[in-house]
């Protein structure tokens, strides 16, 4: 059993930044320290690359900036539940009861993210990392944008990347399907600009929500509040119309213009190879505010596992939400490493009736539109566990009846192996069926009373660091 952690409440200064976990990393020794001047064209990728399944980063000198740079932070789904203060089990449930139960923003009357305002050229301030080395521009990477529906009013908050043209200007690539492209549409429909604050360093919790595969008109910022235990603390961006969270590193303001396209070239995709999607729309920016000793934090993008996970966990919380409305008893559902965090899922269900599995993999098909294969396992299967989906793939499963191609599907531009909007779509049903074995599923093990005396007697006696060996 995982350690009881208390979700915290009442969060003050500070406390809605990432400067609180960096901090706890640091005392757990999972965050390590570059003392050397880093260069943010290529160099200060290759230690993050580097350290893809290790510590944390910090970087204390980068050439060209006063900032700081970290990154690194939530690589893994052991980092993000020490973020959210809840055991590993927990984060998809968790998740999950944010999206049914939103807590609406609080609006305070100053915040640490304006201890500095500039308004000359904002952009250069920035550490701005080039990552690989067929792009062409830096990218700000780890920015949450916050917008609102023209139509509506209500708000947005979202992930896309910003390459960097000059002091003031960035071309944003937003996939159309996504809600920020179609309020950037709705905007340059009426003749006008969208307004957007764009926000790096801020809590973990708000970066995740941002993350979600919610509803036009459902507020990512409302499920952040849920997921923090405490409203988002926001306070009014200088110089356009929107709160920005009050105690975030760094706040860019300007706006996005889809009546201006700007080309971007090649660029990197969460499946770890390039992709050229043509211009997309340009951002411009007409003040930074930002924390006195602010942080700048940087996300390795394409098939890292800061970038895999930030995704990974709130669609699994998204899907699992869409397939309990046809199929009540899910348990849970894993979005896996495999495909990026983004196409491979696996779904668990606890005594699936006859054809509850396809009915699983339709509605996964039809919430996240990029998902490409699905398995459905039983209770008995750690969905999370590659080698025990597999297991159930090869042992109980019958390829002609349980393998269910759908040819010419539809799904998003950046999935690799598209051809005009469509791919083939994979499910597999990998639960047990009566029958199919006259000896039965059991699996062989001992008792479970001598299993756990001896799980007991090895935990008290192994040292801390060879204890994950066990099962």
């Amino acid at each position: 059993m995982g350690r009881a952690r208390r979700h915290r409440g009442n969060m003050s200064n500070e406390q809605q930044s990432i400067r609180p976990f960096l901090e706890a990393l640091e005392r757990s020794g999972s965050l390590l320290r570059i003392p050397k001047p880093v260069d943010p064209a290529f160099e200060l990728s290759a230690f993050l690359s580097a350290a893809d399944a290790g510590p944390a980063l910090l970087f204390e000198k980068v050439d060209g900036s006063s900032l700081r740079v970290a990154g690194n932070f939530l690589s893994s789904r052991a980092r993000i539940a020490d973020a959210l203060g809840i055991d590993v089990a927990d984060i998809v449930p968790r998740i999950h009861q944010a999206i049914r139960a939103p807590v609406k923003p609080v609006q305070v009357a100053s915040g640490r993210a304006q201890d500095v305002v500039v308004t000359e050229n904002p952009l250069a301030v920035l550490p701005v990392p080039r990552f690989f080395e067929r792009e062409a521009r830096h990218y700000i990477t780890a920015g949450v944008i916050l917008a609102r529906d023209p139509h509506t009013g209500r708000g947005n908050a979202s992930f896309a990347r910003f390459a960097i043209h000059d002091g003031r200007t960035a071309m944003v690539g937003i996939a159309p399907n996504h809600h920020l492209a179609l309020f950037s549409r709705r905007a340059a429909e009426a003749g006008k600009a969208l307004q957007i604050v764009v926000v790096i360093g801020t809590h973990p919790a708000i970066q995740l929500a941002a993350c979600l595969y919610l509803g036009v008109g459902d507020d990512e910022i409302e499920c952040a509040g849920s997921l923090l235990g405490a409203p988002v603390r926001m306070i009014p961006a200088k110089t356009v119309d929107l709160l920005v969270p009050a105690d975030a590193e760094i706040v860019l303001e300007g706006e996005i213009d889809a009546r201006q396209p700007l080309e971007e070239g090649f660029v990197s995709e969460y499946h770890g190879m390039y992709e050229n999607y043509g211009p997309g729309f340009r951002a411009t920016f007409s003040a930074l505010t930002h924390a006195g000793d602010a942080i700048y934090q940087a996300i390795e993008p394409g098939y890292h596992r800061e970038h895999v996970y930030l995704g990974a966990l709130p669609i699994a919380a998204s899907l699992r939400s869409a397939i309990a409305a046809v199929v009540p008893n899910v348990r849970d559902v894993a979005v896996t490493e495999a495909g990026a965090g983004r196409t491979d899922i696996v779904v668990q269900l606890a005594a699936p009736r006859p054809g509850q599995a396809r009915r699983a993999i339709f509605a996964a098909f039809a919430a996240v539109s990029l998902v490409k294969r699905v398995t459905v396992v039983d209770a008995d299967i750690d969905p999370w566990d590659a080698v025990a989906v597999d297991w159930a793939r090869v042992n109980r499963m019958k390829l002609e009846r349980d393998l269910l191609l759908v040819p010419h599907a539809g799904t998003d531009r950046s999935e690799a192996m598209e051809d005009g909007g469509l791919v083939t779509k994979a499910g597999f049903d990998a639960t047990a069926k009566t029958g199919d074995r006259a000896e039965g599923i059991e699996r062989a093990l001992p008792p479970p009373a001598q299993r756990e005396a001896a799980r007991t007697w090895l935990m008290n006696n192994l040292p801390s660091e060879k204890r994950r060996w066990l099962k």
